[in-house]
C-alpha cells in the first residue's frame, strides 16, 4: 500500500484513494463529500465513461429514436436540433438506458447480440475509463493545484479486471498510485439493495461468463424463448445471484488495500471523520 501506516497518510500531503464496492453503498457520497471541500478532485469513473467513451454510442441511440418521429427527423437532417446526453455525477441515466435490458423487444427489450455488444462497449471503456485515472490525477495537481484525489469507481469495476492476478494492468496500475479502499456491505445491506432493485431494476454490466450463464438458466427455467423473456424479470432474477459473484472478486481486491465497513461510511459527518476512518482501517490491516 502507499499508506505504511496511519500516521503516513495523515501527514501525507497529497491523499490518493479508490473507493470500490457494490453500487449504493456510499462511495459517491463519500466522494462528493470531499469535493466539496475543494481539497480533493473527485473523479468519477461512470461519468468518463458515459461522456468520453460512450458519448457517442449514447448520443447516436438517441438519434435512432428520434429519427423515427418524422418532425424530429426533419429537424435532424437539416442540422436544426442537436441532441446530446445530459449526463452528471449524479445521474448516470442516460449510460443506463443505452446498456438497456436483454428480451423482448416489444415489452422494451434489446436482441441477446445487441445487449451483449453494448455489454462489451461497456467493459472496454470502463478499463479505459479506470486507466485514465494517472491522468486526472496530474491534472489535479498540475492545473488545479487540488492536492487530494479520490477514484468513484463503478460497482463493476471487479467485473473488468481479475482480482486473483497480482500483475492485472488495471489494479496494479491503481495500487501503484492510490490506497485501495472497498466499502464493504453486511447481508442486511444486501438485503436492502435487492429490495431497491426488485422496486425499480436498472441496467448494469456482467461479466460476459457470469451474464451467458445467467442468460441460459434463466430461460431454462422458465421455459421461454429469447423473445418471450421479460427484460425487468430477467435482470430481478440476476441481480441477487450477481451481487453473490461480485463479492468474492471485492473480497479478493480488498487485499491490495483496505477494507471499510458500510456502516462505518454511514457514520460519517465530515471529510475529517472520512480520514480518521481510513487512518484506522490502515492500522487495522497492519494489525
Amino acid at each position: 500500500m502507499i499508506y505504511g501506516s496511519a500516521d503516513e497518510w495523515h501527514s501525507a500531503p497529497s491523499r490518493r484513494i479508490v473507493l470500490f464496492g457494490m453500487s449504493g453503498l456510499g462511495k459517491t457520497h463519500v466522494a462528493s463529500m470531499l469535493r466539496a471541500t475543494g481539497d480533493w478532485f473527485h473523479y468519477s469513473v461512470d461519468y468518463r465513461i458515459g461522456t468520453r467513451y460512450m458519448g457517442e454510442y449514447i448520443a447516436d441511440n438517441f438519434k435512432r429514436e428520434a429519427m423515427k418521429v418524422p418532425f424530429l427527423r426533419e429537424l435532424l437532417m437539416s442540422d436544426s436540433v442537436y441532441i446530446a446526453s445530459n449526463i452528471t455525477f449524479d445521474n448516470l441515466a442516460p449510460l443506463s438506458t443505452y446498456l438497456g435490458k436483454p428480451g423482448s423487444p416489444s415489452r422494451g427489450g434489446l436482441p441477446f447480440d445487441q445487449y451483449c455488444l453494448r455489454q462489451d462497449q461497456h467493459r472496454r471503456a470502463e478499463i479505459a475509463a479506470l486507466l485514465d485515472t494517472r491522468h486526472f490525477m496530474d491534472r489535479a495537481a498540475e492545473i488545479y493545484a487540488i492536492p487530494h484525489f479520490v477514484c468513484d469507481s463503478g460497482g463493476s469495476i471487479c467485473e473488468v479486471v481479475d482480482p486473483d492476478d497480482p500483475i492485472d494492468p488495471v489494479l496494479a496500475a491503481l495500487e501503484r498510485d492510490l490506497l485501495m479502499v472497498w466499502i464493504k456491505g453486511s447481508e442486511a445491506h444486501t438485503a436492502e439493495l435487492v429490495r431497491r432493485f426488485d422496486r425499480a431494476p436498472k441496467p448494469m454490466y456482467y461479466q460476459p461468463e457470469f451474464l451467458e450463464r445467467a442468460w441460459i438458466a434463466y430461460r431454462v427455467e422458465k421455459g421461454l424463448t429469447e423473445d418471450e423473456v421479460n427484460p425487468d424479470d430477467f435482470i430481478r432474477w440476476t441481480y441477487a445471484r450477481a451481487l453473490a459473484h461480485r463479492q468474492p472478486r471485492y473480497e479478493a481486491m480488498a487485499r491490495r488495500g483496505v477494507t471499510i465497513l458500510a456502516e462505518e461510511v454511514a457514520a460519517i459527518r465530515s471529510p475529517a471523520d472520512f480520514d480518521d476512518l481510513i487512518a484506522r482501517a490502515i492500522a487495522r490491516k497492519k494489525d
